[in-house]
């Protein structure tokens, strides 16, 4: 194997089949060793957090490829921590997408003035940004992507679609455990001209609800791992 990327939450080695290799580490985003999922850099280490982030992945990918969505999961090796993908290309310098299912964090921080905390967002408000630490992870819209000819038309169209579907299969599994999803984290690229969803599928990557109070991510793979 042959390291092409090392980064905050995972190493990313290529295989000689042509798929890659995705090595999940302990490492998680935070500060003053508090774990947070929306701080850009490395601020503590929880041991087995990435074997139970591969698990919470494999866990959904699984509901996906059930759900006739194309990710590109292929396999994985818990005990190794390791997951193996389809290679993909990320859309410019990398590029999250948000589904809102409720009006929270930095939405409200920008739109608090039309709207109040926890108001559900009807089907769905996706929204992508440009992953840019030193630029805050600037927002862009479709159009823009397709001005900066990151991604044509058809292609946001399809990320969109899969999106709403993803968050949808989400919400729904969180739903029979009595939790319900507020907003979700997505990453996407393109294989063979072909978008799919890539990276991870995990709880620091989403915020949810129970009984009103935003659950622990660390809590949150409990419980959709001990179920």
């Amino acid at each position: 194997m042959k390291k092409i990327y090392e980064g905050k939450t995972k190493d990313v080695f290529s295989l000689e089949n042509g798929n890659v290799l995705l090595k999940f580490k302990d490492d998680c985003t935070g500060k003053d060793g508090v774990f947070d999922p929306g701080e850009n850099s490395v601020g503590l280490t929880i041991e087995g957090i990435g074997r139970a982030n591969l698990e919470t992945s494999i866990y959904y990918f699984e509901l996906c490829k059930k759900a006739g969505i194309k990710t590109h999961y292929v396999s994985a090796n818990v005990e190794d921590a390791t997951m193996e993908v389809l290679p993909a290309t990320v859309f410019g310098h990398g590029l999250e997408v948000i589904c809102r299912l409720v009006a929270t964090g930095s939405f409200i921080r920008r739109y608090g003035e039309y709207i109040e905390n926890g108001t559900p967002l009807e089907g769905g408000y996706v929204e992508c940004t440009f992953k840019n630490d030193a630029l805050g992870d600037p927002l862009v819209t479709s159009e823009g992507l397709v001005a900066l000819g990151i991604m044509s038309k058809e292609m946001f169209d399809s990320m969109k679609e899969q999106t709403l579907k993803i968050a949808k299969v989400v919400a729904d599994d969180l739903k029979t455990i009595g939790l319900d999803l507020w907003d979700i984290k997505f990453e996407f690229g393109f294989n063979k001209d072909e978008v799919i969803l890539i990276d991870e599928i995990a709880s620091g990557n989403m915020r949810v609800c129970k009984n009103g109070k935003i659950v622990d991510p660390v809590e949150l793979t409990k419980m959709i791992l001990n179920r």
